[in-house]
């Protein structure tokens, strides 16, 4: 497992997945998924390496959709989905599947 652990040629794919409902706490939920997903490129982009990077969430709200969606569009993020759509569910989970 270590060893793997220090492969980064291994890694296909890094997402955050926020399960909490509460509307209240979503914004605060996506700021730490955002800083992960930020550590996670600066990490990978150190050693010229870009594995697929992907958020999944249970309360997104109205803003935070407005910055999931643009950083899809600039390809910071390269897939999402709300956990409580089946359609975008089912969607990324067919996408990890299929990586």
């Amino acid at each position: 497992m270590k060893q793997t652990l220090q492969s980064p040629d291994l890694y296909i794919a890094l997402g955050e997945l926020k399960g909490g409902i509460d509307p209240a706490g979503s914004d605060e939920h996506w700021k730490t998924a955002r800083t992960a997903l930020q550590r996670i490129d600066d990490a990978f982009r150190k050693i010229s390496k870009h594995p697929y990077t992907f958020f999944i969430g249970a309360a997104i709200e109205t803003k935070m959709a407005r910055e999931i969606y643009q950083q899809l569009e600039t390809k910071k993020l390269t897939n999402a989905a709300n956990l409580t759509n089946d359609n975008q569910l089912v969607s990324i989970m067919r996408w990890l599947c299929h990586l």
